[in-house]
């Protein structure tokens, strides 16, 4: 059960300050946190403390749950402004605040600009500087888990904040044409315009039809929250997966979701969201402390906590 269920924002937003008055003990003292629906079971603050611990910082990392505390991203304004006064060092952001909370930075970082999604918050010098460190998590993510596999053609289910990012390290890495789906076929195509614009070189489209896009793909890319343990089930129907295709999700909680499940039967080659996850706190941290994590060892222990 969440004990923080019952919890009201003011206090929910008290224990935070008084975290942060513990925090500042040391000299190398950080407070970070994670806004978003239904994070109770993100493995991001196990991930940044015990990076933290290890680097020598005392290093709290809190989750500020809207499902929880019965909010939505309108509360976006109030929680950053909460989190600045109280000494935030920062922020990370998911699903559903990665692009509403845009309007309320005073910096983008290139890579935002690019994306029109942020994942991490650094509040520097009376600033709110968004970054994104999705993109190059799933990027370092994909290397290391498929690294030999075909880029050619790529069909991605999901345009939203992640799908953004996401998409943009499939062309990065050198997909040649991808194809977008959304269940809102504007924003699909509102991506893929931004994409082939970015990408010129590459063919870039929202499709019509999922059916025939995977039956001559060679990867797909899940980018939706459909899998996550709140929201069970496939993303598709599992008779258009073909054992030809390689399947990358980024939904890692439960770490082998429906999808990835039904094309392991299959015999597709897989890689579950647990190494983007991974990579994208590494570049968090970085923002955050300036310091260099290790990100092997922030690996191991990411396996080390799937286990328990």
């Amino acid at each position: 059960m969440n004990t923080q269920e019952n919890i009201r924002p003011d206090e929910h937003i008290a224990a935070l300050a008084n975290a942060q008055a513990n925090s500042r003990a040391t000299p190398h003292s950080y407070l970070v946190g994670l806004i978003g629906s239904g994070i109770g079971g993100s493995l991001s603050p196990a991930m940044h403390e015990e990076e933290g611990s290890k680097l020598g910082l005392h290093y709290i990392y809190r989750r500020i749950d809207l499902e929880a505390l019965k909010l939505d991203s309108a509360a976006l304004p109030e929680l950053l402004s909460a989190a600045e006064r109280m000494g935030f060092n920062g922020l990370n952001i998911t699903y559903p605040c990665k692009q509403a909370v845009i309007p309320l930075l005073d910096e983008l970082s290139d890579d935002v600009r690019a994306l029109g999604a942020v994942n991490t918050v650094l509040f520097q010098d009376g600033k709110r500087i968004g970054h994104n460190t999705d993109w190059s998590g799933f990027a370092r993510a994909f290397e290391r888990g498929l690294p030999d596999v075909s880029l050619e053609r790529v069909v991605q289910l999901g345009a939203g904040g992640a799908g953004a990012a996401v998409a943009h390290a499939a062309l990065q890495m050198g997909t040649q044409a991808l194809t977008l789906f959304d269940v809102d076929a504007a924003r699909a195509q509102s991506l893929a315009d931004e994409l082939q614009k970015r990408f010129p070189a590459a063919k870039v489209s929202a499709g019509t039809s999922l059916e025939q896009s995977l039956a001559t793909a060679q990867g797909l890319i899940h980018a939706t929250p459909t899998g996550m343990a709140k929201l069970p089930g496939l993303p598709l129907p599992a008779e258009l997966l073909h054992r030809e295709l390689w399947v990358a999700d980024i939904v890692y909680f439960p770490i082998r979701t429906a999808l990835l499940q039904a094309a392991e039967a299959l015999g597709c080659r897989t890689l579950s969201g647990g190494g983007m996850a991974v990579y994208q706190a590494v570049d968090a941290m970085r923002i955050f402390t300036g310091l260099e994590p290790d990100a092997e060892r922030m690996y191991t222990h990411f396996q080390s906590l799937l286990q328990r």
